[in-house]
């Protein structure tokens, strides 16, 4: 933003549009969008923007854009670490009755389904 800010500034040095430093520092806090507001007031509030350099305003945006981002990458990292979720998993130890259990639903299952089957084929399915 500020290249491209500096580019139009010259360009209009070029064709004698000259801004003061002040002016300058405003143009560019204006243009910020809504979300660095409460930079902006501070900024407003604690320095005088009259007196206040170009290079300064720009190394206290860039400071609370990088310490912005850093939040934003931590609050991804809890994110993540909140999504994991470790299940404790035990063995016990089947017995023959369990077995036979499932043996007899399989075959259950399989009766029912040849069953299903067979009605399918004398309706035409």
């Amino acid at each position: 933003m500020f290249s491209r800010f500096t580019n139009i500034i010259n360009a209009l040095q070029a064709l004698d549009k000259i801004y003061s430093n002040s002016e300058m520092v405003r143009k560019i806090l204006r243009c910020l969008p809504r979300s660095w507001m409460p930079k902006v007031t501070a900024i407003e509030e604690a320095k005088n923007l009259n007196v206040l350099a170009l290079e300064d305003l720009l190394g206290s945006l860039m400071t609370h854009e990088l310490s912005m981002q850093k939040k934003d990458d931590d609050e991804e990292k809890e994110k993540k670490k909140k999504k994991i979720v470790a299940l404790k998993s035990s063995q016990t130890e089947d017995s023959d009755d369990d077995e036979d259990d499932d043996d007899e639903e399989l075959a259950f299952i399989t009766r029912r389904f040849k069953k299903f089957l067979a009605g399918k084929k004398k309706f035409g399915g």
